[in-house]
C-alpha cells in the first residue's frame, strides 16, 4: 500500500507497510501513483517487465522520456527488493498471536480525586464526577492500587502510575504519602515507579513545585492557549477565568524542570479553529512541550467539531508544520505532540497492531478502588472490570479489549495512517458507534492529517 501526497512543496511518497518514506521528484511521484493504481503488489520482477513498461508508456509517455521513465523503474524496483516500496502487509500475520499473549499490567491512572475546582464546559469528567458522586481517594485503596499494579506487573520492572482527575492537587497529601509509599515497594520488588501528574494549576506552589521536580517523570499542565480562549472553557465555578492566576505558575515549573518531562496540554473547540495561534502563544509564552488535542463532543454541543470544521482544521494543521519548520531552522523551535513521529525505529508490532494497551495494559483505578480500562470509560458499568481488592473479575472485557486491532475495523483497513495511530481511541468509538471495534471518523481525518504533516517535517528538516 502506497500514499502519496503533497505538502509544503515536497512530494512525498509513503510505503504504509514497510513505514518508508521517499520524497521524490515530480516525475518519480507520477510513475509511483500510476503504478499504485496499477497494481499495489509490484514486484522487483514486475516492476522490470516489458509490461509496465509499456502501462508507464501509455500512461505517461506524453509527459516524460522513456529513458526518465526506465530510470525510475529501475529505482523502483531496487527499493522494492530492499523492502522499502510496494511491499506487502506482513502484520497481520501477527495479529492472533498478539491478541492471544498474555499481557501484564505496566500502568495505572490513579483517579486520586474526582473532584474539581474548576468547571471546564468540554470536561468529559463532568467536573471530576464522572457520572457519580464528588470523592477522594483514600491511602490505603491507594496503597492497594499499587498492591494490585506490582501484583500484576509480571518480570516489567518499570511501573507507570498518573495521578489524575478531576483535580490531584485536591488531594495532595495522599498523592505525597503514595510516592512514598512507591518508593519503598521499588526496594522490595525490584519495581522502578514512573509517576506522573496531571494538574490545572489552581493549587500549584512552591512546595508542590519541589516535590514535583523530584519524584515525578512527567508533568502534564492544562491549559488551553490564549486568555479569551482558555477562559471561555475553562473557568471557575463562579465563571471567573483562570488563566492569570494558572500561567504564571506554569512558566515556573517549565522553567525549573529546564523545559522537559512536561507538556502543556490544551484543548481546542469549534470556538478556536485557529488554534495554530494558541499553540504558538504557548511558545511566546517559552513553553517547549507543546499539546493542543481537539474536543470530543456530541453534535449537539455547541463546542463540538464536526465535519464540516476539517477543512479549516487542516488549513490550521498545514500551517502549524511550515511554522514549525521555519521556528527549528532559526534556532526557535518546539515540540508539538501530535507531529511526534519516529521514522527510523517506531513503535513494536504489537504497538502497531493493538494500540494504548487500555482494558489490558493500561487500567484506571476509581476513589472506591474499582477498575476500568481507561479515565474514559469510568463509569459506565458494562466496563467494570473488577476493583483493587478481588482484582480482574470481568477477564472477558480484557480479552475484549486485546481482540480490538487494527484489522478488526473497518475503517482502518485501508487507512495509510494505522500503524501511526494503531487504530485510534477505543472510548471514542464506544461513545459514537457503541462497539470499540469502529473508528471516529472525525478524529481519523485529523490523525490522517497530522501524520502528513508530521512526515513533511521531518523532510523539511532533513532537507535543511
Amino acid at each position: 500500500m502506497i500514499h502519496l501526497y503533497q505538502n509544503n512543496g515536497y512530494n512525498i511518497v509513503l510505503d504504509v507497510n514497510s513505514g518508508s518514506v521517499h520524497v521524490v521528484d515530480k516525475a518519480a511521484y507520477d510513475v509511483i501513483g500510476a503504478l499504485e493504481e496499477q497494481n499495489e503488489f509490484h514486484t522487483p520482477d514486475t516492476l522490470k517487465s516489458p509490461e509496465t513498461a509499456a502501462y508507464l508508456k501509455e500512461r505517461l509517455g506524453q509527459e516524460y522520456a522513456e529513458e526518465d521513465l526506465t530510470d525510475i523503474l529501475e529505482a523502483a524496483a531496487e527499493l522494492a527488493g530492499q523492502g522499502r516500496l510496494f511491499t506487502r502487509d506482513v502484520y497481520g500475520d501477527f495479529i492472533d498471536e498478539v491478541k492471544q499473549r498474555k499481557t501484564v499490567v505496566k500502568a495505572l491512572c490513579l483517579h486520586i480525586a474526582h473532584d474539581c475546582n474548576l468547571a471546564c464546559k468540554y470536561c468529559f469528567a463532568e467536573e471530576g464526577e464522572y457520572h457519580g458522586r464528588r470523592a477522594l481517594m483514600s491511602y490505603e485503596v491507594g496503597k492497594k492500587a499499587l498492591d494490585f499494579l506490582i501484583a500484576n506487573s509480571g518480570k516489567r520492572r518499570n511501573l507507570e502510575v498518573d495521578f489524575f482527575g478531576g483535580e490531584p492537587l485536591m488531594n495532595w497529601q495522599v498523592v505525597k504519602d503514595l510516592v512514598a509509599y512507591g518508593r519503598e515497594q521499588e526496594k522490595l520488588h525490584g519495581k522502578h515507579f514512573r509517576f506522573t501528574l496531571t494538574t490545572n494549576g489552581v493549587l500549584l506552589n512552591d512546595e508542590v513545585q519541589e516535590f514535583v521536580n523530584k519524584e515525578m517523570d512527567n508533568v502534564v499542565l492544562s491549559l488551553d492557549g490564549r486568555k479569551e480562549v482558555n477562559d471561555r472553557m475553562r473557568p471557575f465555578r463562579s465563571g471567573k477565568g483562570s488563566y492569570e492566576l494558572i500561567v504564571p505558575k506554569f512558566q515556573k515549573l517549565a522553567e525549573s524542570r529546564n523545559q522537559q518531562k512536561y507538556y502543556i496540554r490544551g484543548t481546542f473547540t469549534r470556538n478556536n479553529l485557529d488554534f495554530s495561534n494558541d499553540v504558538l502563544h504557548f511558545a511566546e509564552l517559552g513553553f517547549k512541550q507543546i499539546s493542543i488535542e481537539p474536543v470530543v463532543g456530541e453534535d449537539t454541543d455547541p463546542y463540538a467539531i464536526r465535519r464540516e470544521d476539517l477543512p479549516r482544521i487542516f488549513e490550521e494543521y498545514d500551517k502549524l508544520a511550515k511554522i514549525m519548520v521555519d521556528r527549528e531552522k532559526s534556532g526557535r523551535g518546539f515540540t508539538f505532540f501530535h507531529f511526534m513521529i519516529d521514522l527510523e525505529g517506531g513503535p513494536c508490532v504489537a504497538k502497531r497492531l493493538s494500540g494504548c494497551g487500555s482494558g489490558t495494559e493500561y487500567l484506571a483505578v476509581t476513589p472506591w478502588g474499582d477498575l476500568y480500562p481507561c479515565h474514559q470509560f469510568v463509569g459506565q458499568e458494562e466496563f467494570l472490570m473488577g476493583n483493587v481488592e478481588e482484582g480482574l473479575t470481568r477477564p472477558d472485557i480484557g480479552d475484549a479489549f486485546r481482540g480490538c486491532s487494527v484489522y478488526s475495523k473497518e475503517g482502518c483497513k485501508k487507512c495509510f495512517a494505522r500503524f501511526y495511530c494503531s487504530g485510534g481511541c477505543m472510548a471514542n468509538s464506544y461513545k459514537f458507534h457503541h462497539s470499540i471495534n469502529d473508528t471516529y471518523e472525525v478524529s481519523c481525518e485529523m490523525e490522517r492529517k497530522r501524520v502528513e504533516c508530521a512526515i513533511m517535517i521531518k523532510a523539511a528538516l532533513a532537507d535543511a
